[in-house]
């Protein structure tokens, strides 16, 4: 009898083993944008229209299933994402995987880039600036999405998950939250935006805390039954806007760069894209959280900015922050590498814990204005609060410090202007209710009341949760500021009743309603509290729900769905943005003729470009394909060496007439470029006025690239005289015998 209870046990804890192993899947597909002609969603600048690409957008999907339940992570490189997003996608997948993916288990998150292409999130306050929906722009998320989903899908396998953490910051500067205030203290890769409004937050609450910005990465690392890595996921909070509203290049960003380093590390070089392991840096409380670490200076007077309302002698245009790099594109690839390495650290520490246990996830709808809540503020004081009908505040339209706004607005503001009120007025008057609940901000745009032609805002929005074993990731609809983001954590993790618990914010996930700061932040009204669309209590509305979707997923709990979010019929929706109509070079030219060779011979370390006879880059987004190939001649083939996805190229597009436009290639030759000839291909496609689009491409010259320093097998390739290299090899062994 002991026998059979020993093998009964020994079953269990067998049983027990193999319940820590997942089906776990990983996906990457492209879902780049226009190219070009389209304005970019994130600075709300209407002179920010795409002129080419740097970086391709691309959708990175993680599938974790138990058995039982399944959940599907999506990081994606936009701006952020529109319910109807979301809501395209489930319904694609559904043709081919029935219910399995759902409301329920699909988290579709925004890496926050403010360098790709808008008109793509329907409410009209967000495609407004881009001169409406972009129909382009939608199809081409919802298909990158859907298609990284699918991929993930393909190629689940039975794996382990395993959870890490490591702070990224410079262990020998002095961080007291106060003296952020002070511009030039360099940190790691991150600093706070708006110190002021931080340091409203109570002291204790504060003290518990050594930074004023979240130092922390925290890394989802996926393997397989050979213990081999498929992909990671790493958060760690940052806006992406390490490239100004000037860009006007296509491009990821810090975090999207950091992925693709990752990734060619652990793919053996791989293009971006085309490596089976996915690594994503998804976004999280990057509310009040800035990569420009050099912080913001005056550019007129180069002192200081007010630190309150972020002006330079009451003009907020001239206080701009910047760096770490001499110029943008640098500041983006520093900013990139220190995560790349923070995480590729992570991925390689023996520290990292297994993540063992269910799986399960919930989503409820929430009318915010409908909504009211009884919360604990950071002194320990319990207020009671509601939801209010959407509105931006003043300061809304004074930007940041990563890129101010126009019209002489400012950051602080708490007072109204009569002249903007007239304005405000004609477009849709607050109730004196609305004033009233969203105090003190003053209303410059009441888009709660403003529903013609359709909804500016939305008033029903997503709120969703997943568990995997003890950690939690909370799909939250907008920018939790960083204090914020830690009393979010701090409901989920006790309503969790685990000390060792993880909890995880996913920012930007599944709807998008601007910011969410502390209800002592809010006080001040600057960018991120006027952004606060809901009023003073959004955050303590967000803490009960996550609490309540918490203990329902704890308790096994069913929840009601809420109501339905609003449903846009996308065939009458506004635009301005018209369709490409016609593409036609000049006339003693065609399409994909060189305008403009490359040098004959250039060496590493140079910018070679070539410059074609070119179609409009909207006739084609160019899905898994590219604009551009450089390429080496090996023996009679050519090998590809760069393409539109890596960072050395760029690809700018500009009409040079009514209908005629050429496109130029660059390229940046790296330090270890191998020597040899090479060529510049481009591809593209071209609009007839019949409505016709056809591809076709051009080739350049062949030029020679030598490096001095790097032959094909790594050596030397300069030719040294032999009577020289003998008499150095004799230098250094008499050198070396005289040492010893």
């Amino acid at each position: 009898m002991w026998r059979l209870g020993a093998a009964c046990l020994l079953l269990l804890v067998l049983c027990s083993q193999t319940k820590a192993d997942y089906q776990i899947g990983v996906g990457i597909s492209d879902a780049t944008g226009p190219a070009s002609g389209v304005i970019f969603m994130g600075y709300a600048k209407l002179t920010q229209r795409g002129y080419g690409l740097h970086l391709r957008q691309w959708s990175r999907a993680f599938i974790i299933d138990d058995g039982t339940n399944r959940i599907v992570f999506v990081s994606v490189d936009t701006g952020m994402v529109g319910y109807g997003i979301k809501e395209a996608v489930i319904e694609n997948l559904s043709a081919s995987y029935g219910d399995i993916y759902n409301v329920q288990n699909v988290i579709i998150s925004g890496t926050h880039t403010h360098s790709t292409p808008g008109g793509f999130m329907e409410h009209l306050l967000f495609d407004i600036t881009i001169l409406g929906h972009v129909k382009q722009t939608f199809e081409g998320l919802v298909e990158g999405i859907t298609q990284s989903i699918i991929n993930a899908h393909e190629s689940m396998v039975t794996g382990k998950i395993y959870i890490n953490r490591g702070e990224l910051l410079d262990a020998n500067i002095n961080r007291s939250p106060a003296s952020y205030l002070n511009r030039g203290e360099l940190l790691d890769a991150n600093i706070n935006r708006s110190p002021a409004s931080y340091l409203l937050n109570p002291e204790a609450e504060r003290e518990q805390y050594e930074h004023d910005v979240d130092k922390e990465m925290v890394q989802l690392k996926f393997v397989n039954s050979d213990d081999e890595i498929i992909g990671a996921i790493n958060w760690f909070p940052v806006h992406p806007v390490s490239m100004n509203n000037t860009n006007g290049y296509i491009t990821s960003d810090n975090v999207g760069y950091a992925s693709i380093l990752l990734e060619k590390e652990l793919n053996d070089g791989a293009f971006p894209g085309q490596g089976s392991v996915v690594t994503a840096f998804a976004s999280t409380n990057l509310g009040d959280v800035s990569p420009n670490i050099a912080g913001p200076i005056c550019t007129n007077t180069g002192l200081a900015c007010d630190v309150t309302t972020s002006t330079c002698e009451g003009e907020a245009q001239f206080c701009i922050a910047s760096g770490p790099g001499e110029d943008m594109f640098e500041s983006t690839k520093i900013i990139a590498e220190r995560m790349y390495s923070k995480a590729l650290e992570l991925l390689n520490d023996n520290a990292a814990v297994e993540v063992t246990g269910a799986v399960s996830a919930i989503n409820q709808f929430v009318d915010m204005p409908e909504q009211s809540a009884t919360y604990t503020l950071g002194n320990g004081t319990t207020i009671t609060g509601a939801g209010c009908n959407a509105a931006m505040g003043y300061s809304f339209a004074a930007g940041t410090t990563d890129g101010p706004g126009e019209f002489g607005f400012t950051q602080g503001t708490t007072s109204n202007d009569f002249f903007w009120d007239i304005v405000r007025d004609l477009l849709a008057p607050p109730t004196e209710e609305d004033i009233e609940c969203q105090l003190p901000k003053p209303i410059l745009l009441a888009t709660g009341q403003m529903v013609e032609p359709y909804d500016w805002h939305p008033r029903v929005v997503s709120t969703q949760l997943a568990l995997i074993g003890n950690v939690a990731i909370a799909a939250v609809p907008g920018e939790f500021s960083t204090m914020a983001g830690r009393r979010l954590k701090n409901v989920i993790k006790s309503a969790m009743g685990s000390s060792d618990a993880t909890v995880i914010i996913a920012g930007l996930s599944n709807h998008y309603t601007h910011y969410i700061t502390t209800y002592e932040e809010y006080q001040l009204q600057r960018y991120e509290g006027a952004s606060t669309i809901y009023g003073p209590h959004t955050l303590g509305i967000y803490l009960q729900q996550y609490g309540k979707l918490t203990q329902a997923l704890v308790s096994g709990t069913t929840l009601d769905p809420g109501p339905a979010p609003y449903v846009f019929d996308r065939d009458k929706l506004f635009s301005l943005v018209f369709p490409v109509i016609l593409d036609h070079p000049d006339l003693d030219k065609k399409y994909g003729s060189v305008l403009s060779q490359p040098p004959s011979s250039v060496s590493a370390g140079s910018v070679v470009t070539a410059t074609f006879v070119a179609g409009h880059p909207r006739n084609s987004l160019m899905h898994g394909s590219t604009f551009l190939r450089v390429e080496r001649k090996v023996d009679d083939e050519w090998v590809l060496v760069a393409n539109d996805a890596v960072w050395e190229t760029k690809y700018t597009w500009g009409r040079t007439f009514i209908a005629a436009s050429e496109g130029t290639i660059e390229w940046t030759v790296p330090d270890d470029v191998v020597s040899g000839t090479y060529r510049i291909r481009h591809f593209g496609a071209a609009k007839s006025l019949l409505g016709r689009v056809a591809s076709y491409q051009g080739i350049s010259r062949e030029f020679e690239v030598r490096n001095n320093r790097i032959d094909e097998d790594g050596a030397g390739r300069e030719n040294v005289p032999m009577f020289a290299v003998i008499v150095f090899s004799v230098f250094l062994t008499l050198s070396q015998r005289l040492q010893y």
